[in-house]
């Protein structure tokens, strides 16, 4: 069976998301003496109660009955995903250029398909030259790092690990979203509470805190911060990631992670507009136009190859038809 096509409205929700997603960076870069760890957990923090209000609407129409044990594990296991790409991917931002973190950390799509195909245990040329053509890509960019500077190894390697966390993510989005059926609030709030939890345990245990700084989850509501914390909740937080756990329930999460290939663009644009910064190296530029480019290969490789995605034929759907609300969730 062929993979659905999506709605028109379903791009519409993924172009909005992607422009949402894309302002978290140069967001998070304008305030650098947040530590990054409480950096990254006063955004979900923030994200946490803009979602509260959609919880608390849709929790109305679910049963106790409907979290089974499998559905809660994979929750949890999103939280953790989800923490570990902002700790990596935001601390990212402090040891490479903001370039090369959007840029590395939007390389899931090569993340998901070399893990499909290992799950699947075979390979052909269309995959193998997407996969090469994006690597290789990659491998260019990193000749403009530096041990030292603005652009460093340590920094670009720290995106990459958020790309791979933020691939675990999207999958468990896509599993309860569109598998599952579950509703969007209901995924996007446990999840995202769980990994600002995480992150400020983090940041209590190992960062130092300047004595202007409140290291606890309200500690953004300081009117130094309130403004691009509550940029960060609206924008890359409601309309960007909740935007992105929307599409999911029509897309499968290679096309979505191909979309934010182009958040290294937007999110450097936007960067310039906020920071007045935009500097990038020619290495950067050839090593990014290759990586989208052997990225939209294995998304043409994913669609000839058809994967069966029939939501209805599973046994195990923790959220049953019969047992659905009748309005139905975003």
């Amino acid at each position: 069976m062929t993979i659905a096509r999506p709605p028109r409205h379903a791009w519409a929700i993924l172009a909005l998301a992607l422009v949402g997603v894309s302002s978290g960076g140069p967001l998070l870069a304008s305030i650098p003496e947040v530590p990054p760890m409480l950096r990254a957990s006063w955004r979900l923090w923030a994200t946490t109660i803009v979602l509260a209000p959609g919880f608390y609407a849709q929790r109305a129409w679910v049963t106790n009955a409907d979290i089974r044990h499998g559905t809660l594990m994979i929750l949890i296991g999103s939280g953790i995903a989800l923490a570990i790409h902002f700790a990596a991917w935001t601390w990212s931002l402090d040891h490479t250029s903001l370039a090369h973190s959007l840029l590395f950390v939007t390389s899931h799509p090569l993340v998901i398909v070399c893990a499909m195909a290992l799950i699947r245990g075979r390979l052909d040329w269309m995959l193998m030259g997407g996969a090469a053509l994006g690597f290789s890509g990659a491998a260019l960019a990193l000749l403009d790092s530096s041990p030292s500077g603005e652009v460093t190894y340590a920094g670009d390697a720290a995106a990459f690990l958020g790309a791979v966390a933020g691939a675990a993510y999207l999958g468990a989005g896509r599993v309860l979203r569109s598998t599952g059926g579950m509703p969007l609030f209901i995924y996007a709030f446990p999840v995202t509470f769980i990994a600002a939890t995480i992150l400020s345990g983090i940041s209590i245990a190992i960062e130092a805190h300047p004595p202007s700084i409140r290291p606890h989850p309200l500690g953004w509501s300081d009117p130094s911060y309130i403004l691009p914390v509550s940029a960060m909740a609206l924008g890359a937080g409601l309309l960007g990631h909740t935007g992105l756990n929307a599409s999911l329930r029509w897309m499968p999460p290679i096309i979505v992670s191909v979309a934010l290939l182009f958040e290294p663009i937007l999110g450097t644009l936007i960067g310039y507009f906020l920071l007045g910064e935009l500097e990038v190296g020619h290495w950067t530029l050839l090593g990014g136009v290759l990586m989208i480019a052997g990225a939209s290969i294995l998304t043409s490789w994913l669609e000839r190859e058809s994967i069966q995605h029939d939501t209805d034929s599973s046994g195990g759907r923790p959220w049953p038809h019969h047992e659905r609300p009748r309005t139905p969730s975003p």
